[in-house]
């Protein structure tokens, strides 16, 4: 149902237009002409419309076809529209509607989640039209197979034994006793703007599954949702809502998708329809990857062409510390000695909302009375081993004294009647002026020590807006989080030679510049279950590098639920304490302090792993937690867990959601043995156990792996990394102390067990421990 009365930056759901019956919809019936060699053809699409009809005291409002009433009588009554296919990769293909009413092809508009479009234009060798009868083309290669049956016009996807995957829905076929479910490959016409969007509609297997779309907070598997693809606020993280959607899913049926576009979008994951997928687009035309594969060639294949996350700092892996929000030099000052006095190791502080002359009111200058010598407190941090965080956003009040400036230059994105669309100027990110401008203000900050910005909202870009790019809010809405991000960690770059932000918001092609947070979670023990789905989600979406509020941020968390989640955090790619205060261990009673400092002193002392399994992602592009079908794709209930995760290649991490609780269910997968972290008692996979863990979370090691730690510091940059362990996860494993050569002709002492004694190992720069088999 349609909200009543339409509010500012309310999600748009293209869905919707489907359903209503004064407007026209033209059905993908059957092929004009197809150059199968050429994978370009003309689709004949027959008109329809929806028509009130009364069966046994029930109304309904299936499909009949129609004869358009439009004057002068010079205007088709069918449309056709052009196809195009092709193949970029052996494992991707791309698959091109457009219903453009002046009926030309062109390339897709606004390109942007595409890191290098040269790779757009390539063409794999490896398919080959395999045949070319009156019914149906056929390309195959070792991959798969894709059918285009021609009357009526589907699209068949198939393994390469020819076993059908996934079919496009067409009206001509009856399924089902209303033409309208499933609702068929369609465009819609819409009345009173004579817009056009599109729906692909195919079938969905009995027991397929479907994982990613962004940083959704709802069920992991997305069978049975409608996912809203379009960046919003979400006030919580028990929602549908997302500040992160990302067009992109995998099945467990070895396929993915990537729709690439940037306007709004649904995706029905068999809501409507039990044994349908739709995906609409709000556009007139349809832009469709399809990746082949497991779940790490679908996600390889996917970063490829929108881009992978460049490696992050090592300090940025340390403990970070804040809430909302410290308000002068001095408390900054004064909690960076005190995690220092309490043996807490930590790397960065972050100063959140409270920096400015007004709270919120982003200026980008220190409020000289709270900060009388910003410099001064930078110099300070950077002496006892921090960095520090600096908050910000690109909304400027009436009351900022940027606001005239930002207008009276153009740097604001404006209306159709040249005005503001909303109470705020905000930044326009298309426009190279407003770029550099803004750009301008952070160097500043950058250059005086600040080490990184925390770029929060950009979810309420105006879809009434008209934007310095020639296109409206309809289409840079959801671009601007990747234009916002991109901003960001360019002006980092340039400044401090590493690319990287604090984001919130995000699109396809965001990974490019890492890193996000989850939000503003519930402080409870459902929305810490809600952050750790969409956390997987997100990086089932691309995205190596995430993080999120320890504790929760609504709220102060109770002391149980504040070490439950700091122990989730710990084995998360990044780990921030931050919310409402107080957040700083010391303020809490009893031994709480105690408990923090040995959790955050146990993730120190993984920090050679943490920071190879970062390398790794980085470069493969798959993410630091990932569900545990990720890795094992073939045991059938490694699909289903969603609180429970595989931390990096080789350590399953699975938190407590309980007040109170020692022990939780674990579903240990199937081709491998596992081993309990400390104790390291073994157990068979393939099967559940109930575990104990006086650590707030059961963390456990695939039998085999090598587990390299060191001994932890107050920072990541004062550890001793002259001396790291290797843990090998064998049973009845001694360990004897032994060397390695550290890459510069010398020696470093290492403990290393006798089973690999002779073994060739290396320690590059940054610690981290590589063996050579």
């Amino acid at each position: 149902m349609k909200d009543p009365i339409p509010l500012l930056n309310a999600q748009a759901d293209p869905a919707e237009d489907f359903s209503e019956p004064q407007n026209n919809y033209f059905f993908l019936t059957d092929l004009e002409s197809f150059d199968a060699p050429g994978g370009q053809g003309r689709i004949r699409c027959k008109r329809f419309r929806r028509k009130l009809r009364l069966s046994f005291n029930q109304e309904m409002l299936p499909f009949e076809e129609a004869q358009g009433w439009e004057f002068p009588p010079d205007y088709q009554n069918d449309k056709t529209i052009n196809m195009e296919i092709g193949f970029l990769r052996d494992n991707v293909i791309r698959i091109r509607l457009d219903a453009h009413k002046d009926g030309l092809r062109r390339d897709h508009r606004v390109p942007l989640a595409i890191e290098d479009a040269e790779k757009l234009k390539a063409s794999d060798a490896s398919w080959t039209l395999v045949s070319d009868c009156p019914k149906t083309a056929v390309y195959g290669n070792k991959q798969g197979m894709l059918r285009i049956h021609k009357n009526p016009f589907q699209i068949e996807l198939a393994d390469p034994a020819g076993k059908e995957i996934w079919k496009s829905c067409s009206i001509l076929e009856k399924i089902s006793l209303l033409n309208s479910e499933p609702l068929s490959c369609c465009f819609v016409q819409k009345a009173g703007t004579e817009e056009r969007r599109f729906v692909f509609s195919c079938t969905v297997s009995p027991d397929e599954r479907f994982y990613g779309c962004g940083e959704s907070f709802t069920g992991l598997n997305k069978r049975g949702q409608k996912i809203v693809f379009c960046t919003i606020d979400p006030k919580g993280v028990e929602t549908a809502r997302m500040y992160k959607p990302v067009p992109f899913y995998m099945s467990s049926r070895g396929y993915g998708v990537f729709m690439h576009h940037s306007c709004p979008m649904t995706f029905d994951f068999g809501t409507a329809y039990g044994g349908a997928q739709s995906l609409f687009v709000g556009e007139d035309c349809l832009d469709m990857f399809v990746f082949l594969g497991g779940p790490k060639e679908i996600l390889a294949g996917y970063t490829d062409f929108t881009g992978r996350s460049p490696m992050l700092p090592p300090w940025s892996f340390g403990l970070w510390m804040g809430r909302i929000t410290y308000t002068s030099e001095q408390e900054v000052l004064d909690t960076a000695r005190k995690l220092r006095d309490n043996r807490i190791p930590c790397d960065v502080i972050h100063l959140d909302t409270g920096w400015f002359s007004r709270e919120w009111r982003c200026d980008f200058v220190f409020d000289p009375r709270r900060f009388p010598n910003p410099g001064r407190m930078l110099t300070e941090l950077r002496k006892r081993g921090f960095h520090l965080s600096l908050w910000q956003l690109p909304y400027m009040t009436p009351q900022n004294r940027l606001f005239r400036e930002a207008l009276d230059k153009g740097y604001a994105i404006k209306d159709e009647n040249g005005e503001i669309p909303t109470e705020d100027a905000i930044c326009d990110f298309s426009n190279p002026a407003t770029v550099t401008w803004y750009q301008n203000m952070l160097e500043a900050i950058l250059r005086l020590g600040v080490d990184v910005i925390k770029a929060d909202f950009g979810e309420a870009a105006p879809y009434r807006g008209v934007y310095h790019s020639g296109k409206s809010g309809w289409f840079e809405h959801n671009l601007y989080p990747l234009r916002y991000n991109k901003a960001v960690a360019d002006i980092t770059r340039k400044v401090k030679g590493y690319s990287m932000i604090w984001g919130r918001s995000a699109w396809a092609g965001s990974q490019r510049y890492p890193l996000h947070w989850g939000g503003d979670a519930e402080s409870t023990n459902s929305g810490m279950a809600a952050t750790l789905r969409a956390g997987l989600s997100f990086g089932l979406s691309g995205f190596p590098f995430w993080s999120h509020d320890l504790g929760g941020f609504v709220k102060t968390p109770s002391p149980d639920l504040y070490l439950r989640w700091t122990a989730f955090g710990m084995f998360c790619s990044h780990a921030r304490c931050h919310g409402n205060p107080p957040r700083e261990p010391w303020d809490f009673p009893g031994n709480f302090m105690e408990e923090f400092r040995r959790l955050v002193t146990w993730r120190y002392s993984l920090m050679p792993y943490i920071l190879a399994q970062a390398r790794r992602c980085s470069q493969t592009g798959y993410p630091m937690i990932r569900p545990l079908f990720f890795e094992f794709p073939l045991d059938k209930t490694a699909w289903y867990p969603e609180d429970e995760f595989l931390f990096g290649d080789d350590m399953l991490a699975a938190p407590i959601f309980e007040e109170h609780e020692n022990s939780r269910n674990v579903y240990l997968p199937e081709g491998s043995k596992w081993m309990d972290y400390h104790t390291r008692e073994c157990f068979e996979g393939g099967r559940w156990r109930r575990l104990k863990t006086d650590h707030y979370i059961v963390v456990l090691v695939r039998e085999g792996a090598v587990i390299p730690t060191a001994e932890p510091g107050e920072s990541v940059q004062s550890m001793d990394w002259e001396r790291c362990r290797l843990n090998i996860y064998r049973k009845d494993n001694p360990f004897l102390r032994g060397t390695l050569p550290d890459g510069k002709g010398g020696i470093k002492n290492l403990c290393l067990p006798l089973a690999d004694m002779g073994k060739e190992y290396s320690l590059s720069p940054d610690g981290l421990v590589s063996r050579h088999d």
